[in-house]
């Protein structure tokens, strides 16, 4: 592993141990944590369901959507978050909510609940999903049209 990518993992992973504790009991120079997003509820509102019994597993996916392109209706059957790098994303529920994300935004996805993305800005969209399931259990599973 090169240096730069050890030292920013090593970062990445004191930010989210720091970031587990609250407030900071102490500081560290040169280094801010910075909650992003913290819910018990998916953005529409929906409770997310407990944690699965078995191994977990942890899956981090970077998409890349062009202008225009739309994802298919789908659903995720484990709870999972991103973050909006890039561009604008629009997300649609069976149920027809709508949910605008733009660069910077958060977004704590629906579980079990069919929905689809769509760009519809000009610029390509960049998006990085965490998901937390188990061993074995799909991070989406798409839907009939």
């Amino acid at each position: 592993m090169s240096r730069p990518r050890t030292l920013g993992l090593l970062l990445a992973g004191l930010s989210a141990v720091l970031a587990g504790h609250g407030a900071l009991a102490y500081k560290i120079s040169g280094v801010q944590v910075e909650t992003l997003a913290k819910s018990h509820t998916s953005w529409n509102g929906t409770p997310l369901p407990a944690y699965r019994t078995g191994q977990p597993e942890v899956t981090i996916v970077k998409y890349h959507i062009a202008p225009g392109a739309e994802l298919p209706p789908h659903l995720h059957p484990v709870i999972n978050a991103g973050v909006m790098l890039k561009g604008e994303l629009t997300v649609v529920s069976d149920t027809g909510e709508r949910l605008h994300l733009k660069a910077g935004d958060t977004i704590v996805e629906l579980v079990d609940q069919v929905h689809q993305g769509r760009n519809d800005g000009t610029e390509p969209v960049e998006l990085i999903v965490f998901y937390a399931g188990n061993v074995g259990q799909p991070t989406k599973i798409l839907q009939d049209n």
